[in-house]
């Protein structure tokens, strides 16, 4: 199956919530873990023992793992092949993002079943110029994973080169808006759902660009950083049957409590259903 039949049928089964696996220092300490490999290891894997069982997707953030060096990747290894192991597909945050061969390697480590960090999809940043990433979409189809593209993020840098107007673009049209209107190119024709999506944030107010384009969007912000249901009815409309939404420290700050993590992510997704 594509990437992207395999999030639809995932979204369908399990609902539309992500948790993300990031073990920031604050919250190793808030759980009484020390801030090391060790205090990492047992967070990490106490994460994905609890909502990797029912989540659709997770979302591990790579730089929180790469900071403890080759001890810390080795965790993430564990994380990736763990959560897939219990049914969850793996979205990796690397907003990865270069030209030629070094967008190529980016895409064998984390794309290639080959690899130890072979995940479902990625994120990329397409700001070195949309065709930089190709030779991580080729990988993509070649190998049934999916890519995320930076689009829209609610960081409040992001409208500095988002918001910007493209030269003799149509309409004025943004750059976030011009990223969306290649991705729906690339999914153009696929069914149920196209395998490349966009990051939009959940917080990022009103927009004039049409979210639908046939792919998954990843929707960070929502929950503790403010995004509300009401927030992606109005941001994403007709492609809200879509929207993975994605959380971290909404869950995680309830660890290492297993019970009340899972039903936080069984609370999240019935809201988010209904």
């Amino acid at each position: 199956m594509t990437f992207g039949a395999r999030v639809h049928a995932a979204l369908a089964a399990r609902g539309p919530f992500c948790v993300g696996i990031d073990p920031h220092s604050g919250l190793l300490h808030d759980w009484g873990l020390a801030d090391d490999v060790a205090g990492l290891e047992r967070f990490a894997l106490t994460v994905v023992e609890a909502v990797a069982p029912v989540c659709s997707v997770v979302k591990p953030q790579s730089a929180f793992y790469e900071r403890f060096g080759s001890r810390g990747v080795a965790v993430l290894e564990r994380v990736i092949a763990e959560s897939r192991a219990a049914g969850a597909l793996v979205l990796l945050d690397v907003k990865r993002g270069d030209i030629g061969s070094t967008s190529q390697a980016y895409a064998d480590a984390y794309l290639d079943p080959s690899s130890p960090l072979a995940s479902d999809a990625i994120t990329a940043s397409p700001y070195l110029g949309f065709g930089s990433l190709d030779p991580m979409f080729d990988t993509a189809r070649k190998h049934d994973a999916g890519v995320f593209v930076l689009a829209l993020t609610s960081n409040k840098e992001g409208p500095e080169v988002q918001g910007a107007r493209v030269e003799g673009g149509a309409d004025g049209q943004s750059v976030g808006g011009l990223m969306i209107e290649h991705l729906r190119r690339l999914n153009d024709g696929a069914q149920p759902l196209g395998s490349f999506g966009a990051v939009v944030g959940a917080t990022i107010g009103d927009t004039d660009v049409d979210l639908d384009f046939n792919g998954p969007v990843l929707a960070p912000g929502y929950g503790a950083q403010g995004g509300t249901i009401a927030d992606i009815r109005r941001i994403f409309g007709s492609a809200s049957g879509h929207v993975i939404a994605s959380s971290s420290r909404e869950v995680l700050r309830l660890g290492p409590d297993v019970a009340a993590m899972r039903d936080a992510v069984h609370v999240a997704n019935d809201e988010l259903r209904a």
